[in-house]
């Protein structure tokens, strides 16, 4: 009974989501308390949600600190110049644009974190998308691929968990896995490509002929203050993007953030900042300090530097207030979901029928079948929980038939692409959140396409043989 109550009350979320009819986080607080009550564990609910909040708790607070840091930074002008060179390789061409948001949060995933992957991306090419008119859900969906691919790296969490797990070296499950990963990437490229073109048919390319024109072009996109230009955004009625995105009118508020006029620049303190960015990124990957401790650290050292004056301070935190509650807000609900999942044992038994599902015949093949229960497992599971709880259940089935650990833990990394567009995976809040697109919406276009992604990976991984 536990098991078809877990899927419906997923399968209830996920429809009331993409068809608009509850809020993301309305939906994540009230069915799940519904469902408890369901399940006849009502009086248990304040335990699950106490749980489910102290669990996420140090999430909650990376990501409002890091949106500080991060909104600091933009402020001051620290990511100006990747505006610029992107907008030089794209030239206004939307195909290059989706290509150059893949590009992007590929090379800023290497950090390890999707949070500060989002973050950086959407900064960087929301302005950009927003002066061509361009479907915002598609840089959410291509930024979301991008970085489930590169989340596999030793130091992204799912490697070291299932190194962990089953208890073996990061790089012997990593390394050979990488051959498959890059064909995942390239997969994530052809993809933007297409879509870029798919855009530009809609939109039509803006060319730019000379540098001059580079110039004038760089300050239209980038400055929201130029009140004409050839890239205004085109005005289309809700709904009337691709894949359903709402038009681009509005929000030009936003588009002030990389005003290359704006007061909040610190050109002078350009080199500190991106010491100071480094330091932080590098002390991250090494685990110096505790995530949310860092970014508590260098938002209040980024703060004092960059605006000494009090008055200054309380201005720039109040201009990501807005950012910081949506998102915070978001993964708090998420504590009540993923709270009542694991404290009514939901989760244990969903995973155990899956895998109780798997026929006899299938023994020698668990590898394939690990990669394939990864895509559902790991969305809608936390990663610590498909890797503590149920790899080992899986690896020791496989190794019954002559299937190694390190066969089954490279296979189980293949989700990851999906995993990234999870409900249960805080960053995503902080990829919508940003760019201003509905999580529903972002749903709807990514899960097909995040899908073939990590079946491309597995294909590629069995043909090479790591798999």
């Amino acid at each position: 009974m536990l098991t078809i109550l877990g899927f419906a009350m997923i399968a209830t979320f996920l429809v009331l989501i993409m068809t608009k009819k509850m809020s993301p986080i309305a939906a994540l607080v009230l069915i799940p308390a519904l469902f408890c009550v369901a399940v006849g564990k009502g009086a248990h609910l304040g335990d699950y949600v106490i749980d489910g909040v102290s669990s996420l708790a140090p999430t909650a607070a990376m990501l409002m600190f890091a949106i500080v840091y991060f909104g600091v930074m933009i402020d001051v002008g620290l990511f100006d110049p990747v505006v610029r060179a992107i907008l030089r390789f794209c030239k206004a061409d939307p195909m290059r644009v989706v290509v150059g948001t893949a590009v992007l949060a590929a090379i800023v995933s290497l950090d390890g974190d999707g949070s500060t992957t989002f973050m950086i991306t959407v900064s960087a090419m929301y302005p950009l998308y927003k002066r061509l008119g361009m479907s915002l859900v598609v840089m959410t969906g291509v930024a979301a691929m991008a970085n489930g691919v590169m989340n596999t790296v030793p130091w992204g969490g799912p490697t070291a968990r299932a190194a962990t797990a089953l208890k073996l070296d990061a790089a012997d499950i990593f390394v050979p896995m990488i051959p498959a990963l890059l064909v995942g990437l390239l997969g994530v490229l052809g993809l933007a490509y297409v879509l870029g073109l798919r855009e530009r048919r809609r939109l039509g390319a803006l060319r730019i002929e000379d540098e001059e024109s580079v110039g004038a072009k760089e300050a239209v996109l980038v400055g929201a203050g130029a009140a004409a230009g050839p890239a205004r955004p085109r005005k289309r009625p809700v709904g009337g993007g691709a894949d359903g995105v709402d038009g681009v009118d509005g929000d030009e508020d936003l588009l002030k953030g990389l005003d290359p006029d704006r007061p909040t620049l610190r050109p002078r303190l350009y080199w500190f900042n991106a010491l100071l960015t480094g330091v932080l990124l590098t002390a991250m990957i090494l685990e110096l300090l505790p995530i949310p401790v860092l970014f508590l650290l260098g938002a209040a050292l980024a703060l004092s530097v960059n605006y000494p004056r009090l008055p200054d301070q309380k201005a720039r935190i109040a201009a990501h207030a807005d950012n910081v509650l949506n998102v915070s807000g978001m993964v708090f609900a998420a504590a009540v979901f993923t709270g009542v999942l694991q404290g009514t044992g939901m989760v244990d038994h969903m995973a155990g029928w899956l895998v109780d599902t798997v026929p006899e015949g299938l023994g020698p093949h668990m590898a394939l079948v690990t990669g394939v229960l990864s895509l559902p497992l790991t969305y809608f599971m936390s990663n610590d929980g498909f890797y503590f709880g149920v790899l080992p259940v899986l690896a020791e089935a496989g190794a019954a038939h002559g299937v190694t650990p390190l066969e089954m833990a490279r296979a189980s990394l293949v989700g990851q692409p999906l995993h990234m567009s999870s409900p249960l995976v805080p960053a995503v809040y902080v990829l919508v959140g940003m760019a201003r697109v509905e999580f529903g919406d972002h749903t709807r276009f990514v899960v097909k396409w995040a899908a073939l992604t990590c079946l491309l990976i597995l294909a590629a991984g069995i043909l090479f043989g790591t798999i």
